[in-house]
């Protein structure tokens, strides 16, 4: 697992100005900008200092990068996708998240600005997603939490195995479509994203960075009928590889 620390702070051009490659300069022996931003508690042993009080309620993560979901009020949790793209969520008064930031496409610059931001409700216990907020104008709002500089932090990449992210059942599948969930899969060496906000939206399924290929559906059944190359999605859902899940 590849671990950043910034032991400084750094200005908000950092947030609008983040690229993925810009990880690069955040690893042990790298240069960083010696600069001032928010900070957000110190990561220790994969939970959340202060963040142990939100652990009380009847939401537990099910898999290790759903700890992000959870933390200190007024923090910002800084992750990282399995394809090393930032992802910063906003925690509530309750120790829940709010608010999540992604600094990716999803593998369609159709549908998702980089960044673009997605609004947290909870629903049933559960983190639900809202539409992309997308910024195509290049007008980026401040993505701010407590100021608290001078204390470090580290940026984790995804603690997800293929395992931990594998739809278990057809009902994992609808439920994180239920959700909002943003879904990176491959089956048959093909690469597909599928986002419960998409088109009309609709739940969309495309070939990744090929959005002319989208299908849209009006339900999660309706997707399952999508024929992933000579295969109905249905029949695969918990075979498929699941690169990256929202939720």
């Amino acid at each position: 697992m590849t671990v950043w620390f910034i032991s400084s702070c750094m200005t908000m051009s950092y947030e609008r100005n983040y690229k993925s490659e810009d990880l690069d300069a955040f690893k042990i022996g790298e240069t960083y900008r010696p600069e001032c931003d928010t900070i957000e508690p110190y990561l220790i042993g994969g939970a959340y200092k202060g963040g142990g009080s939100a652990y009380g309620g009847k939401w537990k993560p099910s898999k290790p990068d759903d700890e992000r979901f959870l933390g200190e009020p007024g923090s910002i949790n800084r992750t990282a996708d399995r394809n090393g793209d930032l992802r910063e969520t906003k925690i509530g008064a309750d120790g829940r998240a709010v608010k999540e930031r992604h600094y990716s496409n999803h593998g369609n610059p159709k549908q998702h600005s980089i960044p673009h931001d997605h609004n947290i409700v909870w629903e049933g216990n559960r983190p639900n997603w809202g539409k992309a907020e997308n910024y195509w104008g290049g007008d980026i709002p401040d993505f701010k939490s407590y100021w608290r500089c001078g204390m470090p932090y580290r940026i984790l990449k995804s603690k997800n195995s293929l395992e931990d992210n594998r739809f278990k059942s057809i009902s994992d599948f609808k439920w994180c479509m239920k959700c909002g969930g943003e879904v990176e899969i491959k089956w048959n060496g093909i690469h597909y994203g599928i986002i419960r906000y998409g088109t009309d939206d609709k739940i969309t399924i495309y070939v990744w960075n090929c959005p002319e290929t989208e299908c849209c559906f009006n339900t999660a059944d309706d997707a399952l009928e999508y024929m992933v190359g000579s295969d109905r999605l249905r029949d695969v859902i918990t075979q498929v590889t699941v690169l990256d899940r929202s939720i």
